[in-house]
């Protein structure tokens, strides 16, 4: 069965590079997806699966506690589940892939348009080809090579094509919402081929550091907003410190400088350059460790800028205020001998004749939802890698999609049985 499955997707990785090249021009950033997940839901009826499409909203969303997005009207914006019906007494399976892509940035960083789906010396370039497009091909090619081969499953296969991700992952919760479960799941996030059993989750703050306005002139009479503020973000150092050095002993960690880093992104301050500014606004994002609850987290900021009272009797009557806002990510973990770990990490010997490197992930995704919420263990691998992801000219090896695939539908087989 490996050789046949093998076999037929060397015959088709031109179709795939076709089909992938047709999502990457299908641009698909955030309120313009309808393309893209128009090609999605073609395919998945042209393979026999039932389709379920929908724009998600309604209070139930909206109001849901882990609902995080920038806008609350979705027109234009479906998601696409397509269901492959087992013939029952195996175990289900989601297969979860996002199809909204970031933005291109400056047009001019790019060598050629980054919708332009362009195939060359194999690979496809464009915004959105590692992330993640091409993971979800890789997925469509697994379950259409099975489907090719006559493979009745006896699992019921889900496969997710959701919007949001990128802006903090409604579109998977409406999936959830919609009453969408399983035994487990696979994210083809671009791993770079790294298996990963934890997920970071993150989350984004707001800092307001008080001063006192005086002239510039007689500075003296002032309190510079700014110099606190470097006081704060010292301490915020300390604290990334204190944190990650709770995961010193953690092997899927070895060898990253920071697992859960804290990082300040925007600064904002002053109004006037012969005045003593008496505001700085802080931004940035809090990693969150697998295991760790967001709440949690939040309280460690929050208790971290009150300690600053013994640090600076400024901030005894003055002191900084924390405020969580934007985008939040759920960390998600399973346990490293969980059977979809043993099946996904078995796939990946037989298919590439060695072991899989397995860490755990440096960025969040929607298996923080579908662990935590939906009570679904699930895995991140994928092909692609995180270096390219976000960057002009980002690109994917079609070797690399063409393996995941192969590897997808070995772990397929596996965890839903055959009939």
């Amino acid at each position: 069965m490996r050789k046949r499955i093998r076999q037929w997707l060397e015959k088709n990785v031109d179709g795939a590079a076709e089909f992938l090249s047709l999502l990457i021009k299908a641009k698909s950033t955030a309120g313009y997806e309808q393309q893209a997940q128009d090609l999605i839901a073609n395919k998945f009826t042209s393979l026999g699966m039932d389709v379920d499409i929908w724009e998600q909203g309604g209070n139930e969303l909206l109001k849901h506690p882990y609902f995080v997005s920038p806008r609350s009207d979705f027109a234009g914006s479906p998601n696409v589940v397509g269901i492959w019906k087992g013939t029952g007494g195996g175990r289900s399976l989601i297969i979860n892939g996002h199809i909204d892509v970031v933005p291109p940035g400056e047009l001019g960083q790019w060598s050629k348009s980054p919708w332009s789906g362009h195939i060359e010396d194999g690979k496809v370039y464009g915004r959105g080809s590692t992330d993640m497009k091409g993971g979800i091909v890789s997925a469509i090619l697994a379950v259409e090579a099975l489907k090719a081969l006559g493979i009745k499953l006896k699992g019921d296969l889900i496969f997710e094509s959701v919007v949001e991700e990128e802006s903090g992952g409604s579109g998977t919760l409406a999936t959830i919402l919609r009453g969408y479960r399983a035994d487990a799941a696979l994210i083809p996030e671009p791993s770079g081929m790294v298996i990963y059993p934890h997920q970071q989750g993150s989350m984004w703050f707001r800092i307001k550091v008080k001063g006192l306005v005086a002239h510039g002139g007689t500075r003296y009479q002032g309190i510079s907003a700014i110099e606190k503020a470097i006081i704060v973000i010292k301490q915020i150092g300390e604290l990334e410190k204190e944190r990650n050095l709770r995961l010193a002993s953690e092997p899927l960690y070895r060898g990253v400088p920071i697992p859960i880093p804290i990082n300040i992104g925007k600064i904002n301050g002053g109004s006037w350059p012969s005045s003593v500014p008496d505001l700085v606004t802080l931004e940035g994002r809090m990693g969150v460790a697998p295991g760790e609850k967001l709440e949690d987290a939040q309280k460690e900021l929050e208790q971290s800028m009150l300690a600053l009272q013994n640090v600076d009797t400024w901030f005894s009557k003055h002191p900084p205020t924390v405020e969580w806002f934007g985008a939040r990510w759920l960390p998600g973990s399973i346990p490293h001998d969980h059977q979809l770990m043993s099946i996904l990490t078995e796939a990946y010997r037989k298919v590439l004749n060695e072991d899989p490197k397995i860490k755990a992930s440096p960025w969040g995704t929607d298996g923080g939802l579908l662990t935590q919420l939906a009570g679904v263990p699930t895995v991140v691998f994928g092909p692609g890698a995180t270096e390219v992801a976000h960057y002009p000219d980002e690109y994917i090896e079609l070797k690399r999609v063409l393996e995941v695939a192969e590897i997808y539908a070995l772990a397929i087989l596996e965890w839903c049985g055959v009939e």
